[in-house]
């Protein structure tokens, strides 16, 4: 890791627990970030960020909070009339690590998520991942937010697509020894 890695990228540190809101600050400190703000619930940050003048490239946010918690201001970002920027990354912490509430974090339109107790290491992997390995964001009727899939998969199986083109020549040939296509498409032959 370059030094100075997040001098330069601005966080918000959302957790109604002002001692984890210090360890989060004091960890990403000493990565040499230099733009470290902190919100005490989902409704403070909203209003930080809503007002125009602070605009994290970050958020970490913790999932209980009141009267707004993690979920709702995720939510917001992610999906409110008002909110200044959707594509922001959000972390998630939360103490409860149990799939369903990763499940939902994701749903919502997380990044990434965090279990407490975190640790420097933990904070910088996830950091890490937004930074380097950013995925493309994805709207439906129903979600908006980074793509879910975290990698891509070989499909094995009969293409469906009524479009579909091999995609490399080596692809055809084999498709062609099986007498499964004839120049490039498949056919409806069995």
């Amino acid at each position: 890791m370059p030094s100075g890695y997040l001098s330069e990228v601005t966080f918000l540190v959302v957790d109604a627990n002002p001692f984890m809101r210090s360890i989060v600050r004091r960890v990403l400190k000493s990565f040499a970030a230099k733009d470290v703000r902190e919100a005490e619930d989902g409704a403070d940050a909203m209003s930080m960020i809503s007002m125009g003048n602070f605009k994290p490239d970050i958020v970490i946010t913790d999932w209980v909070m009141e009267p707004i918690n993690g979920v709702d201001l995720c939510r917001w970002l992610r999906t409110g009339a008002d909110s200044p920027d959707p594509y922001i990354p959000i972390i998630m912490m939360s103490a409860h690590s149990e799939q369903g509430k990763v499940t939902d974090a994701r749903d919502i339109g997380v990044n990434e998520f965090l279990v407490k107790p975190i640790s420097a290491r933990s904070i910088l992997k996830r950091i890490r991942v937004i930074i380097e390995r950013p995925r493309a964001f994805i709207r439906t009727a129903k979600y908006f937010g980074p793509d879910r899939r975290r990698v891509d998969r070989p499909f094995h199986g009969q293409e469906q697509r009524s479009n579909y083109e091999a995609k490399s020549e080596s692809q055809l040939a084999e498709a062609q020894q099986t007498g499964q296509a004839q120049k490039g498409k498949p056919t409806d032959s069995a």
